[in-house]
C-alpha cells in the first residue's frame, strides 16, 4: 500500500552520502542515468557513455579556428616552450587533433594507443574509427601549466568552403555538419570534446576576418555549449585602431547569426605571441584583455567539479527527452505490416512528435536535440527493437535531479573550502603576480653564457645613461618608470614580466642601476630571437647580488 510514495513500507529512501564529488558523479552516472542510456540506444545517437577518467581528468581547453589563426602558437604562448608535434606556419599546419597533456619524458602517443589507455579520458573516441585516430595523438611534456590543464589543439579549418559543401551534398549528405572530414566526422568529434571540456577557445584572426561557411557550420555544431564558449581576436596588433573597431564590430555581428544565445560571447582581443607588437597603440586594452583571458583560463581548476556535476545535469535532460522520444515511436509502430511506411512517416513528422512531448510533459524545447540531425539518425534505425516507456528508469533519473544534485551541490562548496584557491601556474601565467606588468617567457644559447664575469657589464655605460633619465630616488627607479622605459621595446606583457621578474632580483618592487641594466640586456636577448631562462644563470647575476641570489 502505498508504495507510490517511495519503497515498499511507504518512506522515501534516504539520500546517499557522497565523499567527494567525483565519487558522488560516477556512482549516479552508473545506477541512475547509464542504465536508462542503455535501454533507450542514447549513444548511438548522442554520445559514447561516460567512463571513470572523464569525472577524474584535469579541466580541458579545446581551442578552435580557421587555419593561421594561431591556434598553435596560442598554446606555445601559454606554455612558453615547444611542444611535440607543434608546426606553425601561414599555410594550414595542423591537420590532426593534438592533445597536450603533462607527462614526465617529452613525447608523443598515437591515437591507437591512446584510445586503450584507461587513465586517459578518451577511450570512447575509438568509436570514430582510424581514420580519425591516425589523425589523433597526444602530445606529452613536463610543463607547470599543464599540471592543472591539458590543451586540445584542432585541425584549422578552410576558408572558402562552399564548393566542400556542395561536394557533400553530392556525397549524400544534407550538409556539412554530417560529412567526413579527412575520411572521419569531423563535427561529431567536436562535439564530443565539446561536451568533455571545460572551455573552448574560438580564435579569429583580425588581420584577415573571414568566417567561412564550415567554420559557421562547425559553431553551429557546439550548440547547447554556448557557457563553455570565449572568442579570441587574435592578431590585433597588425591593424590600426579604427579597423581593429571595424573588424570587432563585424566579428560581433557575425557571431550573432550564428551563436544562438541570449547573452553576447565574450571576445578577447590581444596578440597572443611572444614577439613585438608591430602597432603598439592598443598596448593597455591588450593588456587588460590579456589580463581578463588568463583570469578566465587560471579559475578552471577550481570550477572543474562544478563544470562536471552541470555537464551531467545537460545530460541528464536531454537522456529523458531522448526516452520520450524513442518511446513514442515505439508506440506509433504497427505490429506487423506497414513497418516502413509508417517509420518514414514519423520521421518527416518529428518535428509534430517534439511538439506533443513537450505538451505532455511539460520540458522545455530548448532540452530536444536537433530537429535535422535526429532525422537523419532515425533513417539508419530498426523503429521495432525500440523499447517502450519505462517510468522507473525515468524516475531514478529525476530523483538524482531533484535530490542527488541538490546534496554533491552542497559537498562542492564544501570541497572548495577545504582546500586551497587551485590556479593555473607556470608559463605566461608566471607574469601575473611580478611587477608592474601584473604578467609572465625560456636565453641558453645567448651570447657570454660561459663567461664567468658579468656579461652585462660592456653594455652598462649605455644603460645607465638610461637609468639616470628615469628619476631614480636613493639609486632606485619605481616600477611605473621602469616600465614606460621597457614598453618601448614592444614585447608583450608576457615577455615583460618575465624579464622584470628575472630582474627585480631583491623582490622590493623597484629596479637599481644594475638590475636595469639586466632588464635591458634581457630584453636584448629577446629581441635577438632567444628565450629567456626560467631562473636566473649565475653569469647573469650582478656581483652585488650574487650573495642575495644564492
Amino acid at each position: 500500500m502505498f508504495s507510490w510514495l517511495g519503497n515498499e513500507d511507504g518512506r522515501r529512501k534516504d539520500p546517499e552520502v557522497y565523499q567527494t564529488v567525483s565519487g558522488g558523479l560516477k556512482k549516479l552516472y552508473k545506477t541512475k542515468l547509464l542504465p536508462l542510456e542503455e535501454y533507450y540506444k542514447f549513444h548511438a545517437f548522442h554520445s559514447p557513455a561516460l567512463e571513470d577518467a572523464d569525472f577524474d581528468n584535469k579541466p580541458m581547453v579545446l581551442l578552435v579556428g580557421q587555419y593561421s589563426t594561431g591556434k598553435t602558437t596560442f598554446i606555445r604562448y601559454l606554455l612558453e616552450q615547444d611542444f611535440p608535434g607543434m608546426r606553425i606556419g601561414p599555410e594550414p599546419t595542423t591537420d590532426s587533433f593534438i592533445a597536450v597533456m603533462q607527462g614526465d619524458t617529452e613525447g608523443i602517443i598515437p591515437g591507437n594507443a591512446l584510445v586503450v589507455d584507461p587513465k586517459k579520458p578518451f577511450r570512447k573516441l575509438n568509436a570514430f574509427g582510424n581514420a580519425f585516430l591516425n589523425r589523433f595523438m597526444c602530445a606529452q611534456l613536463p610543463n607547470p601549466v599543464l599540471e592543472s590543464i591539458s590543451i586540445i589543439d584542432t585541425p584549422g579549418i578552410l576558408s572558402g568552403e562552399k564548393q566542400r559543401i556542395s561536394r557533400a551534398k553530392e556525397m549524400g549528405y544534407s550538409s556539412l555538419h554530417r560529412c567526413p572530414y579527412g575520411g572521419y566526422d569531423f563535427a561529431a568529434v567536436l562535439e564530443w570534446f565539446a561536451e568533455r571540456v571545460d572551455r573552448i577557445i574560438l580564435l579569429f584572426d583580425a588581420h584577415k576576418l573571414d568566417i567561412s561557411d564550415e567554420f559557421s557550420e562547425v559553431i553551429k555544431a557546439l550548440k547547447n555549449h554556448e557557457d563553455k564558449m570565449r572568442v579570441v581576436l587574435n592578431k590585433a596588433d597588425q591593424i590600426e585602431t579604427q579597423q581593429l573597431m571595424r573588424v570587432y564590430g563585424a566579428l560581433m555581428w557575425s557571431l550573432g547569426k550564428i551563436v544562438n544565445t541570449p547573452e553576447v560571447v565574450r571576445v578577447y582581443i590581444g596578440s597572443f605571441w611572444s614577439h613585438q607588437l608591430l602597432i603598439p597603440d592598443n598596448r593597455k586594452l591588450f593588456e587588460a584583455e590579456e589580463q581578463d583571458l588568463f583570469k578566465d583560463i587560471q579559475s578552471l581548476p577550481r570550477n572543474a567539479a562544478l563544470r562536471k556535476l552541470n555537464d551531467l545535469i545537460k545530460r541528464a535532460r536531454l537522456a529523458k527527452v531522448h526516452a520520450y522520444i524513442i518511446s513514442s515511436l515505439k508506440k506509433e509502430m504497427p505490429s506487423v505490416f506497414g513497418k516502413d511506411n509508417k517509420k518514414k512517416e514519423l520521421v518527416n513528422n518529428l518535428r509534430e512528435i517534439y511538439g506533443r512531448i513537450v505538451q505532455e510533459h511539460q520540458i522545455s524545447p530548448g532540452d530536444f536535440p536537433n530537429l535535422k540531425k535526429m532525422q537523419e539518425q532515425l533513417q539508419a534505425q530498426d523503429f521495432s527493437k525500440f523499447q517502450p516507456l519505462k517510468t522507473k528508469l525515468l524516475d531514478a533519473v529525476e530523483d538524482m535531479l531533484t535530490n542527488d544534485i541538490a546534496q554533491l551541490m552542497v559537498l562542492v562548496r564544501q570541497e572548495e573550502s577545504r582546500r586551497p584557491a587551485q590556479m593555473v601556474k607556470g608559463g605566461a601565467f608566471e607574469g601575473t603576480l611580478h611587477g608592474p606588468f601584473g604578467h609572465g617567457y625560456g636565453e641558453g644559447a645567448a651570447e657570454g653564457i660561459d663567461d664567468a664575469d658579468w656579461v652585462v657589464a660592456k653594455d652598462k655605460p649605455l644603460y645607465d645613461e638610461i637609468f639616470y633619465t628615469l628619476s631614480p630616488v636613493d639609486g632606485k627607479i619605481t616600477g611605473a618608470n621602469a616600465k614606460r622605459e621597457m614598453v618601448k621595446s614592444k614585447l608583450p606583457n608576457s615577455v615583460l614580466g618575465k624579464i622584470w621578474k628575472l630582474s627585480d632580483i631583491d623582490e622590493d618592487g623597484m629596479l637599481d642601476d644594475e638590475e636595469f641594466a639586466l632588464a635591458n640586456h634581457l630584453i636584448k636577448v629577446k629581441l635577438e630571437g632567444h628565450e629567456l631562462p626560467g631562473n636566473l644563470p649565475s653569469h647573469l647575476i650582478p656581483p652585488s647580488k650574487r650573495k642575495l641570489a644564492g
